[in-house]
This record gives C-alpha cells, structure tokens and sequence, in this order.
C-alpha cells in the first residue's frame, strides 16, 4: 500500500443494535498497538481489560499477558506489526477483528472501506464520522448491555435510578461527540508514544 494514501476504515461492535460505529482515517504506518489505543479513544473505552486484534487467522496483542501458556493460540507482538505490513491493498474492502475485554467480550468488526489520497493539511488518525455512545465498562456484554438500556430507558423499572448512577450523568446512548473523540485520540496516542519512548530509556 503506498504510503501517500490513508485507510478508510469502519468499526462497528459486533452484535448491539442499534449500530455503534465509527469512521476512522488512519495512515499505514500505525502499528497495532497505537491502533488499540485510537480505538480505546475513539469509542470511549477505559483501557481495562485485555485485548487482542485477529487479522488473518493470526492473532496480535501483548504475548507477555500470556506467560501462563493458557492460550491455545500464539500471540503475536502488536507493537512490531503496523497496518501497511497487510495486504489490504489488493483486496475488496477486507476486514478483521478487534476484540477487546474478553470477559464482555466487545467484538469490534474493522471493515477497510477504501485507500485515499492523503490531505496535507488534516492530522491522523481521524475520526470523521459515528453514532452512538460505547456501552459502559462491566456492563455484562451485549445482553447486560440490552438489559441495561431497558431500564435506563423506563423510569418504572425498578433497576431505572440505580442504573442511571451507575452510568453517570455524562452517560447517554445515542451521544457522540466528534470533536471530543478526536482529542480523546490525540490524547492517547500522545501518552502512548511518551509511555513507549520513556520504556527505552
């Protein structure tokens, strides 16, 4: 792929209706691990849990999270593999698998929508497009998640205010703010990248 075009790409969690989804540009050269971080940021996930990205057949993450051996799978060092490094550029539109927190087990389809030319005057990564707010941490996966919007929705649920509290008042299911994702991404892969030169020294 070469380097003077951009990834378009969508991500949409797997399995919640209705869609939650972003639209990122993202340059080839990002590796796996700032990825994670541009999606952490992009969908408004705290970093909790583990994860891991499936392209391929192959699964890339952090192999020092499996020193136990419990994996049946070997894991692949995501820091060492960047987006260029795949052949999405002679395939129609391929996709892979972003799965983060393995207990909720948030599935995020990525879906590379096309290669564009690279505007000089715009940053990336960047969000340009999305609906709807992640569900919050710990909410049980896609059925907590359902159960959860039920009674968040219905005041006479008897789980409504105690829910409600446990979101917090910034919670809202049909918010998305692009502006503040988008500093939300610069953010992260700033203290990202300082984390990771500071590790070097």
């Amino acid at each position: 792929m070469p380097d003077e075009l951009i990834i378009q790409a969508k991500i949409t969690i797997q399995d919640v209706q209705p869609e939650i989804w972003r639209r990122l540009l993202l340059p080839p050269e990002l590796n796996l691990a700032e990825l994670h971080e541009v999606l952490q940021a992009a969908f408004g996930w705290t970093d909790s849990h583990l994860h891991e990205f499936i392209i391929g057949g192959l699964v890339y993450g952090a192999p020092e999270f499996d020193e136990d051996g419990l994996n049946t799978h070997t894991t692949f060092e995501a820091t060492s593999v960047r987006l260029i490094d795949f052949d999405f550029y002679h395939l129609p539109k391929p996709s892979f698998l972003y799965h983060y927190d393995f207990g909720d087990s948030w599935r995020h389809h990525v879906v590379v929508e096309e290669r564009i030319p690279k505007d000089p005057n715009l940053k990336y990564p960047l969000c340009i497009a999305g609906a709807r707010r992640a569900p919050p941490e710990d909410v049980g996966g896609t059925s907590g998640y359902m159960n959860f919007l039920e009674a968040w929705h219905d005041p006479a649920h008897e789980e409504h205010k105690a829910n409600r509290q446990w979101a917090g008042r910034s919670f809202h299911p049909e918010k998305f703010d692009l502006e503040k994702v988008n500093k939300a991404i610069k953010a992260r892969l700033r203290k990202a990248r300082g984390d990771y030169i500071s590790r070097q020294h």
